[in-house]
């Protein structure tokens, strides 16, 4: 037998299990589609000498017990700035939103100011709630073994030692909808339309859409074990991905770029290696696939090999991209209206109002892209100028909502789009257009084309209550095992979900090495 485990996919979580799997002792292989390490959480040049990430652009989920244990600081990582401040921009001025932000709320609304540090405290007491579920397996439903009973215990514990109070609230809001919550809350537009984006970015929801205060504690639960805050790695998500990939070979495990998988090798109805497309097998004694769900069993497994009521449950995944990346390569610095060189270096908002969000979100259900999308923007050369040329700087901003699969097609639509950000971004930054040299933007389309995602949705699947913990991706394969034997899923399709926090990778390994015990 060549190899202990192949895993398919050299993305954030594969090169995560691989280094867990190859520091217990086991041989492995990690296969790479593309020339390049870190899939959707790597750095792209594109431009020549203009370099950015490709998608996600801040680091802020990682759990630093992660980055302890595969000693990432050791092998190259580090962070260009940390604690960045999140800044709403508006034609009224930008508001500053944080814990230390009262007297830039109070402006706006004296009474936000006043209700904003309990509201944050509450929610982020709900996320330490959550955080535990993201570090083990979920459980197994319908089972009597005592493994997933416990895990079961603990988790209603945990929301019991909140204390009568905050349970119970805990209990209201979670299967709420944000725009309902922060109404309850808050007064200021501004306020509600920047807290509401963090729950439905990247997401097929509006504000008003059932579950989006789940996705927004889910957000938060993330970061309660991550430190430092929002954060941008030194040299883009490249270098977290290439120190990854350094801890892995430091631990003994081989990576091998360029190397596309043709179809999962199954004998005697077990998975024991990889096809590539060159026509090369490559045996092991176990796969783990960090690609999305849907690639996995439709793609490289084959239905085939499945049961027809789960390919059905494979088929009708949610996981179609509503989110597309604007990059910008700029000749000088932008200079946006009200905000001084900190915060330009931080994280900057463009949801004027929960209604706002709301009507952005409306196009998308009928095909469409909305004149006045939802930004995410930053400015990374400002934290870390090596991703650009000398005096010269990149922006990149994520535009929401983008539909996987426009009427009018991307062909014709893209640069429409495109137009439609840069001239949303110009109204808070005057004569940003002037200092555009080059510019590309990654539709959801693109982003499956190029990482290789089905539906181009970067969390690989929707985060809802029925694609969530126990039954994400699908009932049958929510453990990390799948149905196959010798298969497992270690990628963002498989629980705790999307984001760069390697969570999955790690515990799909783990699980592994219980099997094989």
């Amino acid at each position: 037998m060549g190899y202990d485990t192949i895993v398919v996919g050299a993305g954030h979580n594969g090169l995560v299990c691989a280094a867990v799997l190859a520091k217990a002792g086991q041989k492995v292989l990690v296969v790479e589609a593309s020339d390049r390490l870190g899939g959707a959480a790597g750095t792209r040049e594109f431009a020549p000498g203009f370099k950015v990430s490709g998608c996600a652009h801040l680091l802020h989920l990682m759990p630093q017990t992660l980055i302890d244990e595969l000693g990432l600081s050791a092998k190259g990582f580090a962070l260009a700035r940390s604690a960045m401040p999140t800044t709403a921009l508006s034609e009224d001025g930008p508001l500053a939103i944080g814990r230390d932000s009262h007297a830039s709320l109070a402006h706006r609304s004296a009474p936000d100011a006043e209700a904003f540090p309990a509201f944050a405290d509450a929610l982020d007491r709900f996320g330490r709630t959550l955080f535990p579920i993201f570090g083990a397996p979920p459980p197994r439903l319908g089972t009597t073994e005592w493994e997933d009973r416990l895990a079961m215990l603990r988790l209603g514990w945990n929301v019991r030692r909140l204390g009568r109070k905050d349970m119970r609230e805990f209990l209201r809001i979670v299967g709420m909808n944000v725009y309902d919550l922060l109404e309850d809350n808050f007064e200021s537009p501004l306020l509600k339309g920047a807290l509401g984006f963090d729950a439905v970015l990247g997401t097929n929801f509006g504000p008003r859409s059932p579950g989006t205060v789940l996705t927004l504690l889910y957000r938060l639960a993330a970061q309660s074990g991550a430190s430092g805050g929002l954060a941008q790695p030194k040299g883009g998500m490249g270098g977290l991905s290439e120190a990854l990939a350094a801890a892995a070979r430091a631990a003994g495990a081989e990576i091998r770029t360029g190397a596309p998988v043709a179809r999962i090798l199954m004998e005697n109805d077990r998975a024991q290696g990889v096809v590539l497309e060159s026509g090369e097998r490559i045996v092991a004694k176990a796969v783990a696939s960090s690609a999305d769900p849907r690639t996995t069993f439709l793609k490289l497994l084959g239905t085939e090999h499945l049961d027809t009521g789960f390919v059905r449950k494979v088929f009708h995944l949610r996981s179609r991209g509503l989110a597309a990346k604007l990059h910008l390569a700029l000749d000088a610095l932008p200079e946006f209206t009200g905000l001084d060189a900190a915060s330009l270096g931080g994280r900057l908002i463009l949801a004027p109002s929960l209604d706002y969000l709301e009507r952005a979100y409306n196009h998308s259900k009928y095909k469409e892209f909305s004149e006045a999308p939802a930004l995410e923007i930053t400015v990374p050369t400002v934290n870390d100028p090596t991703l650009a040329p000398d005096g010269k700087h990149v922006l990149s901003a994520i535009v929401q909502y983008a539909p996987y699969e426009l009427a009018q097609g991307w062909d014709a639509g893209r640069q429409r789009l495109a137009d439609i950000a840069i001239g949303l971004i110009e109204l808070h930054a005057p004569g940003l257009r002037e200092r555009i040299v080059a510019s590309e933007l990654l539709t959801p389309l693109d982003i499956e084309r190029e990482y290789g995602i089905a539906g181009g949705h970067w969390h690989h699947g929707e985060l809802a209550f029925d694609q969530f913990y126990m039954v994400r991706p699908v009932p049958g394969a929510a453990q990390y095992r799948t149905p196959v034997d010798g298969l497992y899923l270690c990628g963002a399709g498989s629980h705790p979900g999307g984001g760069v926090m390697g969570a999955a990778g790690r515990n799909a390994a783990r699980q592994m090495l219980k099997q094989a015990a």
